[in-house]
């Protein structure tokens, strides 16, 4: 191999590490996300796990964070807006980085 094939393959393993981490972060917000939205459901225990699973699943309906806003918004319905939810994932995210990073 050439010195530019290793280079990239180099690009190539780093784009799919940082695609792999982006998942799992994204995956993670939603679990944290969920399972605040639980807490205000007054959902515990076994049922809030089983709410935030499902919030992770809503997040493979399309590309993106609306998916997961329209679900959270409508199950929440009057107990938070909208804004308020994006405010939560934006925070879940830092969080569910830390998270993965301390986990590395």
């Amino acid at each position: 191999m050439t010195t530019f094939d290793d280079r990239e393959n180099a690009f190539e393993n780093k784009f799919a590490h940082d695609a792999e981490l982006q998942f799992k972060a994204e995956a993670r917000r939603n679990k944290l996300a969920g399972l605040w939205a639980a807490g205000l459901l007054g959902k515990s225990g076994d049922d809030a796990a089983a709410y935030a699973a499902e919030v992770v699943r809503a997040d493979f309906e399309e590309a993106g964070d609306a998916d997961v806003v329209r679900k959270l918004a409508a199950d929440l319905g009057g107990l938070a807006t909208e804004a308020t939810i994006r405010a939560k994932l934006a925070e879940c995210m830092h969080e569910a980085k830390r998270q993965l990073m301390t986990e590395m």
